[in-house]
């Protein structure tokens, strides 16, 4: 088997970009892409299940808002309401940290760097705190 310098790498002729000779290939987002070289790809695939659980999660917290909105007519309308809205408005917002924490790592592996602190944790914990507690009101109200 031959391999050329790609990027300062020894690539196998199979696993050479298909836009060139010796061309990467372009890949978005380029702000991530274009610096740092290819890290182990199994790093690569677990930044990138994160991200997928960080989306599930967000579906989740969406598909229970509007259950609890559908299907919670006994308990406490205004509770039942705020934590529907407060489940809803939080898988909405999820996605945006989720990008931008799958970007700070993807980045980080592609430099040698540490990996950087997460942006969803607290956040998330606080607002299942706060809908846990709304829920229990609107139980026991």
């Amino acid at each position: 088997m031959t391999a050329r310098r790609v990027d300062d790498t020894l690539v196998p002729e199979a696993a050479q970009p298909a836009s060139g000779v010796g061309e990467p290939a372009r890949r978005f987002p380029a702000s991530v892409y274009a610096h740092g070289r290819e890290p182990d790809v199994r790093f690569s695939f677990a930044n990138e299940r994160t991200f997928l659980a960080w989306i599930r999660t967000a579906l989740a917290l969406i598909a229970g808002g509007v259950a609890l909105a559908a299907f919670g007519p006994g308990l406490h309308p205004h509770l039942r309401t705020a934590a529907a809205a407060l489940l809803i408005v939080t898988g909405i917002a999820m996605p945006v940290p989720a990008w931008l924490g799958w970007v700070r790592r993807e980045r980080a592996l592609r430099r040698d760097e540490p990996l950087p602190s997460p942006l969803l944790s607290m956040p998330l914990v606080g607002a299942v705190v706060v809908i846990g507690i709304l829920i229990v009101l609107a139980v026991l109200l």
